[in-house]
């Protein structure tokens, strides 16, 4: 086992467990619940860390990781609007809020 990626904050590093799992690769999340620690222990050591099962998949999921955590991974979509109501709608959702028609294609 190899320690992919730690961080205070235990949401963050289920959401990465999620994307590896969802990519095929076997992980686990160690000091999920060891908050309550802190103070009797250092606050780093008592942060969840994110370890893979194998390490054959230790150089995937860095690259999973590094790219889930990359700030311009994802550039926002363009508004669009919703053709059966003509509703404006910001570009990161797929479905109308009004109507619930769904974003067209292209």
């Amino acid at each position: 086992m190899k320690r992919v990626y730690t961080a205070q904050n235990v949401m963050l590093v289920s959401h990465l467990r999620n994307l590896l799992e969802g990519a095929g690769i076997a992980c686990v999340i160690k000091n999920e619940f060891l908050g309550g620690a802190a103070g009797e222990l250092p606050l780093v050591e008592v942060w969840p860390e994110l370890w893979v099962a194998e390490d054959a998949d230790y150089a995937r999921a860095k690259a999973i990781v590094a790219e889930a955590l990359r700030t311009d991974a994802r550039p926002a979509a363009p508004p669009w609007t919703c053709p059966v109501c003509g509703e404006r709608i910001e570009g990161q959702f797929t479905d109308c809020w009004r109507c619930g028609a769904s974003r067209p294609d292209g």
